[in-house]
Order: C-alpha cells, then structure tokens, then sequence
C-alpha cells in the first residue's frame, strides 16, 4: 500500500528531462510528482491523476503550454487546478499572455529549485483556503448540513444525470410541524437545537451512497433520492417522519401531538432533457400542503408527468 496516498499531487511538464529531474528532486519527500514530456502526454497525465498543481514549460514541440494551459482551463474536471509557468520566455509579454490564461504564478528559466519549490507550497496552501472557503459557503451554518445553494447545484447536477440514465428521480420536502408556535413557547435557543437535532436524524436516515438532504430554508429541509421506486420512497419518507417523532422533542403547543414532528410531501418522476427542476419542486410542494392540511405529521406523495 502507497503510504503517501494522502499526499499533494504535482505534474511537471516539460520536454527536457534534466528539468524534469531536477524538479523532481526539489519536491519529493512532501509531495508525489507525477511528469510528462510533451503537451499531449501532460493532458493524458492530469485526467488520469487530477493533479492538484501543474508546472508547466512553454516551449514544448507540437503542442506547447498556452495550448495546454488552455486545454486545462476549458475542462471542467481539470480547470480548478493551479498551474504555474517554468519558461525560458521571459518578455512582459510573454508573462502577460501567460497569467491571462489562468496561470497563478510564472517562473523564468534558468530557475532556482528552492524557489520553485516554496512558489509551490504558497500556491498548494492557497488552494487549500480556496476549497475551504468554497465547502463553507455549501454548508448550512447552524445544522451543519448542505443549505439552499448546495441543494439548488445538486438538484440541477441529478436531474440532468437523471435524463442522461433515465433513471427514477424523488424529491422529498420536509417542513417541522407548528416551528413558529415552538418558538414562541420554547425561545430561539431551543429553536435552534431542535433544528440540529432534527438535521442529524434526517441525515443519519438517508444511508444510501446518492442519497441527500440540505437545510432548504428556515424549518423546511429537502431530500433528494436517486433510483428509488415510489413504494421505496414512500417507506423511506415514512421512515424519516418516525425517525423525527421518536426524539419525541416536547411542542405542547404542537397541536397535533406534543412533541416535534414533520410533515412530508415527496414527488417522483423520470425526467427527460425538457424537464424543470420548478415542476418538481412544485409537485413536493403541493404533496406538503396536502400533507399539511390532512392534519401533519403524516407523508404524501406524487408523480410528475415528464414532457417528451
């Protein structure tokens, strides 16, 4: 087993394999340096290995590193990852054409090994706050679980995976029973832990690997469950509701039972190109109000007629 698993990936790209070599020894020991010696070999390399830096030559034979550089940038699977020049051009202009295709830094040949490799650690380290940055802003901050824009990316993201498959798509929206009352009785403080506790059972429920379930706003959560037929989603809906109950959180101003519970309303379908994530979230809307309104604490479900 490769003990350095874990480890930041570097691929370092260029057709003089002196250089190569001598970066190589700059970095090992901290990091696992993968190397291609031309243009084409280093697309072939980041696909398959999903570098997490780039250095890259620009005067390479058939293929040199603007191209590749600009190849990288159009590929959603590789486009988030840095890439820094090591050229022999050393014009302004030839640095202004590089650092406008996205590269983060750019280093002039002959280059000094101690330097590269600090350049590397900087950019390594800045990338590390990026995806820090970019994972927070999907977290809800009180739960702790996906919120509304981790939610919106997701459904967007299995709808269109759905079409592709053609396979089952569910959506399943939760509200908590009467949460103004409970916060009127109880105060904020406990408004807020009773969210927490109800996040983590919700979340603990869902135990298949595509399963997920985001905070969609205030005391309204949503699921969305791939590949599950409408028997299964309503046992999994149903499970959800008793998993809630039984935390049997007091609410005696609940008015359905006097304790928390949720009410559910879960759409299905098999979407096509042409279908509107608005007709679905529509449809598990509607299942909630009737949920709602046959008194709480109770799921209702739903198909949607896809176009097509």
């Amino acid at each position: 087993m490769d003990d350095r698993s874990g480890w930041e990936k570097i691929l370092v790209v260029d057709d003089e394999p002196t250089n190569i070599k001598v970066l190589n020894e700059a970095l090992q020991g901290r990091y696992r340096v993968f190397s291609a010696t031309s243009g084409r070999e280093a697309l072939e390399v980041a696909a398959l290995v999903k570098p997490d830096l780039v250095l890259l030559d620009i005067l390479m034979p058939e293929m040199g590193g603007y191209e590749v550089c600009r190849i990288m940038k159009e590929n959603p699977l590789l486009s988030h990852i840095p890439i820094i020049f090591v050229t022999a051009l050393s014009s302004e202009d030839d640095e202004s054409i590089g650092l406008a295709l996205g590269t983060v830094d750019y280093i002039i040949k002959p280059f000094k090994p101690a330097i590269v490799s600090q350049r590397v650690s900087i950019h390594l380290e800045l990338k590390r706050q990026r995806e820090l940055l970019s994972t927070l802003a999907l977290v809800d901050g009180l739960t702790g679980i996906p919120n509304r824009r981790a939610f919106d990316e997701r459904l967007d993201l299995e709808l269109r995976r759905a079409a592709r498959t053609g396979e089952r798509f569910c959506l399943a929206m939760i509200d908590i029973d009467r949460f103004k009352a409970f916060n009127d009785t109880f105060g904020h403080v406990a408004g807020d832990e009773c969210l927490r506790r109800v996040a983590y059972v919700l979340s603990e429920a869902l135990t298949r690997a595509g399963d997920f379930v985001a905070r969609y706003g205030g005391e309204e959560f949503a699921c969305i469950l791939m590949s599950i037929d409408e028997p299964g989603l309503l046992a999994v809906c149903e499970k959800l509701r008793s998993n809630v109950a039984s935390l049997r959180i007091p609410h005696e101003a609940s008015g359905v039972v006097p304790y928390v519970t949720i009410s559910i309303g879960a759409a299905s379908c098999t979407p096509t190109k042409d279908t509107e994530p608005e007709s679905i979230i529509a449809l598990a809307d509607e299942q909630l109000y009737r949920s709602k309104s046959q008194g709480r604490n109770r799921v209702s479900a739903g198909t949607v007629r896809a176009k097509g």
